[in-house]
Formats: structure tokens, C-alpha cells, sequence
């Protein structure tokens, strides 16, 4: 009997992975989450972080700034829009979304939970580079 859970992350123009796999973390508004076989149905949202998905032992990431979760009969659906393989991300690339983030911050008009949202993305961002 298999111990995998089939994962499937779609963007609006693509299917990034569609797969059977051993486990995945992502990173929810409640904290970090790993998810496995069997795991209790759940239906959640994610903030920016990492989505690392573990498939015969090797570990992938996934850079994601939001998203929606739907878990149910060991089936996980990821619908995000800002899904980025890691290995795709450029120094430039991170360099410049940190910067557009702190401008965002500087805002006088920014709402606690965007300052929030923005904050993690700027943790993660510095965490890759």
C-alpha cells in the first residue's frame, strides 16, 4: 500500500506539478503545515513562503506569495498564481521584489494585514538569496 498523497499546484496558465508524493509543507496563515497520507480534510489559505514538496526522498520548492488549499481523500489542490520553482528564481529577480516590497512598505496607507503579507514575503525573499 502506498504512503503518497497525489499534488497538484496550478497557476492560471499552468499545471506546475501534478504527482504522487510522500509529503508537502506549505505555509499557511496558521504557520507551517506538513501534510501527508490520511491527513484530516482542510480547506485553507496560503502567505508568501515556501511550498516544499517531497517526491522519492528529494525535496523541490516552491516560492508562493498566495494561494488557496483544498485537501480531501488524499488529494491536494493548490490553486496560487505566484507559484515560482525555485531553481527559476534570479538574484535579480529577489533583489528587485524585496525592494518593491519595502517601497510598498513605506506606504502611510498600508493596512496591518498587507504590512504582514508583505513582511513575509520580504523574510522569504532574503532566505533564497
Amino acid at each position: 500500500m502506498s504512503d503518497n498523497l497525489n499534488l497538484e499546484i496550478i497557476s492560471p496558465d499552468q499545471t506546475l506539478i501534478n504527482t504522487d508524493v510522500e509529503q508537502v509543507t506549505i505555509p499557511a496563515y496558521e504557520g507551517l503545515m506538513t501534510i501527508l497520507k490520511d491527513h484530516i480534510s482542510l480547506i485553507t489559505f496560503l502567505r508568501p513562503g515556501f511550498i516544499e514538496v517531497e517526491i522519492k526522498n528529494k525535496i523541490e520548492k516552491f516560492y508562493v506569495e498566495e494561494g488557496t488549499v483544498e485537501f480531501f481523500n488524499n488529494k491536494l489542490l493548490i490553486l496560487t498564481s505566484s507559484a515560482i520553482k525555485l531553481e527559476k528564481l534570479t538574484k535579480e529577480n529577489i533583489s528587485k521584489m524585496i525592494d518593491d516590497s519595502e517601497v510598498l512598505l513605506q506606504n502611510a496607507e498600508i493596512k496591518d494585514k498587507e504590512k504582514y503579507i508583505v513582511n513575509h514575503k520580504i523574510d522569504t525573499l532574503r532566505q533564497i538569496s
